[in-house]
């Protein structure tokens, strides 16, 4: 066996839920910069999330999905609730997020299937850190089985 053979990393696809445009440009930096087997897919706001539902391919389903609360037109507990419901992506872990949120907010957010909940930090650097530390968190092997 050649020696100078490298390894093939894993893809991951991981679907960002986020209406923001500076949100979503740092996230695609931080993915890019720590995580270069990511695949990040964007989806701006919930019609679109529920058009790309109705039409997911199985080698598009992500392996995680992280999702802004605060969306507009369906609110982002709705697209949870949605999202529990499908049969694609019922067991795919979630980390919902919000800058504005309630403690009926968070409550909701795990009673609907919410994997984790966090605070969504105003400065943009923080939250490239909180993504960052996301991913890394459920792209681990031993959560990663105990979700799929």
């Amino acid at each position: 066996m050649d020696s100078t053979a490298h390894t093939v990393s894993p893809r991951y696809n991981v679907l960002l839920v986020e209406d923001e445009p500076s949100e979503v440009e740092l996230a695609r930096r931080a993915v890019v910069e720590s995580y270069p087997e990511i695949e990040l897919m964007v989806l701006e706001n919930a019609d679109v999330l529920l058009d790309w539902l109705n039409h997911a391919q199985k080698e598009n389903i992500p392996h995680i999905i992280l999702l802004d609360l605060k969306l507009p037109k369906l609110e982002g507990l709705a697209v949870l609730r949605k999202l529990r419901m499908h049969d694609a992506t019922r067991d795919i872990p979630v980390v919902a997020f919000s800058a504005r949120y309630t403690h009926d907010d968070v409550l909701m957010s795990y009673k609907l299937g919410a994997n984790t909940f966090v605070s969504k930090p105003t400065d943009l650097v923080q939250f490239n850190e909180l993504i960052r530390e996301k991913l890394k968190y459920w792209m681990h092997p031993h959560q990663r089985e105990m979700n799929f």
